[in-house]
């Protein structure tokens, strides 16, 4: 009778087991926070928009969004580890046009295939870019800058953040759209850049809005075009590169992902999410106010951007003989 007891016993353990692990199954997501990766240090536009978002998105969700700053190898560090989680809807990450595109062609080898082994969620945020020139450059206008580098070839240096980097790429497209000679200046990042920008040890940059319109509106630098398909709602009186340019533009841009196999349903109800917090006026107004315009559009669209934007940027980086640092 003692075996018989523990024979049951035994099946109505296994019989409880089954049914808790089923109950675990059944949870709705989210049943536990979230982890947001932002792959770069606090202060850029990545964690800005983290910051402004978590807590709508946190109510969004139902669940509280945990934000983690996971820095290293121009965002590749962090988007790695969302690559590598379970593909549960439990770590997701922020990653921009550098993590997600511009490196797959500057890099030999990376540590994920960002087109491969990555959901995409939605494309979040452009940042905008801007010409900008030291005011020792008397140039106001694009065609009169292309009209001074041409008359004074090799005297005019921009600056970059880095090999690589969008406004490294950016610039060199711009030279060779204009057949213009300007040296380039790489620098570990985009503060010392902006510092020697207003030291004028470099003269010209196209880069992000937010670091420089600061120094355009106190009279230390002197911005010329915007380098977005149209105007900025921010600052209407600029006109755009394209203007001069046709079809030119350099827009950094940031977006949700998740790892790969991550389920439809959950990839839906987190874009479905997002896309509600970015619509909200004043997460709208404060990202605006950062110099991020909201985007937010469906997974496959996002798929197919970023897939085109690979394309693109490795072709740039190839014509231009870009290489990481």
């Amino acid at each position: 009778m003692r075996i018989v007891r523990a024979a049951g016993w035994r099946r109505a353990l296994a019989a409880l087991a089954l049914a808790a692990a089923g109950a675990a199954v059944a949870q709705p997501y989210p049943s536990k926070p979230v982890r947001l990766i932002v792959p770069f240090p606090p202060g850029g536009a990545v964690d800005f928009y983290a910051r402004v978002v978590q807590q709508p998105l946190s109510d969004a969700l139902g669940t509280q969004v945990v934000i983690e700053n996971k820095a290293g190898a121009s965002g590749m560090v962090g988007i790695d580890a969302v690559a590598k989680a379970p593909p549960d809807g439990y770590t997701l990450g922020l990653g921009n046009i550098a993590s997600l595109a511009i490196n797959a062609g500057i890099y030999d080898k990376m540590p994920y295939d960002p087109s491969k082994d990555l959901a995409p969620i939605t494309h979040t945020i452009d940042v905008n870019y801007a010409l900008v020139v030291h005011p020792s450059i008397a140039a106001r206008t694009v065609g009169e800058l292309v009209a001074y580098a041409k008359a004074n070839p090799g005297k005019l240096a921009y600056g970059s953040a880095g090999s690589g980097s969008l406004p490294h790429l950016a610039m060199e497209s711009f030279k060779a759209a204009t057949g213009t000679d300007i040296v380039h200046v790489p620098y570990k990042g985009g503060g010392p850049m902006v510092t020697d920008l207003l030291g004028g040890q470099v003269q010209v940059v196209i880069a992000d809005q937010a670091n420089l319109m600061p120094h355009v509106k106190s009279g230390k630098l002197r911005a010329i075009a915007v380098a977005s398909p149209k105007r900025s709602p921010n600052y209407p009186e600029l006109p755009t590169i394209a203007d001069t340019l046709p079809g030119f533009q350099a827009v950094a841009w940031n977006g949700m992902v998740g790892p790969a196999g991550l389920p439809a349903d959950i990839v839906a109800k987190l874009n479905a999410a997002v896309v509600k917090v970015m619509a909200q006026p004043d997460v709208v107004a404060k990202l605006n106010g950062g110099g991020l315009d909201v985007v937010g559009d469906a997974p496959d669209e996002f798929g197919r951007f970023i897939r085109a934007e690979i394309a693109k940027w490795s072709a740039i980086a190839k014509q231009v003989g870009a290489k990481a640092d």
